[in-house]
């Protein structure tokens, strides 16, 4: 076990929607926990239920079992008009499309300080209005894009407004919906840098949801990988790339694009089949192989993944 501060725990969590007359569980048995000050990465395929997690974390997605726990509180279910208020002001979001996630018909300005508006969460308008610049500052943008509209701003740049939007906020967990996946290539290094700014300067704890375990490794602490609502493999950043175990994780990492010409050319891909486990007799399990490297696998693969560590 760590001995880093845990600031919020997944426990068993399932996330169920209603398709018509039936129940898709989006989510099933997802276990981890965030540390204090680290940047925690969520990564899958579309559709691997990834942003629904992070959209739980934020009370967005409702919970079908389980538990979100934030600094010893349950935030999942019904919670307290008190807590929700509490968990809203420690815990903010940025969006994966920086377009559809700011209102075109206001401005700026209002757009930043919505937040601290509906909590009261300055002196005066003088005080209001100071902390919406140094809100744009932190994020690169001007005093004088306050007054203007989001239309009038690339997507690099509404990004930027969606941080600094998170920021005024002055919360301790930041849940990055893929931030960048929208942006161009030469935007994406300066919104991460950014966000590791935030991560040495203010303390802040972040959870980065992504599909593309290249843009995370020299950005996150540990990473989990998520394949088909179930969470396959969690390690540190390095141990995950150094020694993956899990045949989905594998699978991800051979298509990760090499700067090498050569090398890309000859790699092999590693195609992810779901019918190289047999869970008919012996089913699987969460289970930590290895100090903070943790797989979900039966006894029979848990002996030979373990042979691997071992080698």
């Amino acid at each position: 076990m760590s001995n880093q501060e845990v600031l919020l725990q997944v426990k068993d969590l399932e996330i169920t929607f209603k398709v018509g007359n039936r129940n898709f569980v989006a989510v099933k048995d997802a276990n981890f926990d965030i540390y204090k000050g680290e940047t925690f990465a969520l990564v899958g395929e579309s559709g691997s239920g990834k942003t629904t997690i992070g959209r739980a974390i934020v009370r967005i997605n409702p919970t079908s079992k389980g538990d979100i726990i934030y600094q010893g509180q349950k935030i999942n279910g019904k919670i307290s008009k008190e807590l929700d208020k509490w968990v809203i002001k420690n815990i903010q979001m940025i969006f994966q499309d920086p377009a559809a996630s700011l209102n075109e018909r206001a401005t700026i300005d209002y757009i930043i300080s919505e937040g601290i508006q509906n909590f009261k969460l300055y002196k005066d308008e003088a005080d209001r209005k100071q902390k919406v610049l140094d809100a744009l500052k932190s994020v690169g943008l001007l005093e004088e894009h306050a007054s203007r509209y989001p239309h009038e701003f690339s997507g690099g740049q509404r990004q930027r407004i969606g941080i600094a939007r998170a920021m005024i906020m002055e919360p301790k967990l930041l849940v990055a919906d893929e931030p960048i996946s929208a942006l161009d290539v030469s935007i994406r290094a300066q919104v991460l840098n950014l966000l590791d700014e935030f991560k040495k300067n203010k303390g802040l704890t972040i959870m980065f949801v992504a599909h593309d375990l290249s843009v995370v490794r020299f950005f996150s602490d540990r990473i989990a990988v998520i394949n088909k609502g179930r969470i396959v493999e969690l390690a540190k950043t390095e141990e995950l790339f150094n020694n993956p175990l899990h045949p989905y994780t594998k699978s991800l990492l051979s298509a990760v694009p090499q700067p090498d010409p050569k090398i890309e050319k000859n790699k092999n891909l590693i195609v992810y089949d779901e019918s190289i486990h047999d869970y008919s007799e012996d089913k699987p399990f969460w289970s930590e192989i290895k100090e903070g490297h943790f797989i979900w696998a039966n006894n029979k693969e848990l002996i030979e993944y373990k042979k691997i560590i071992d080698k």
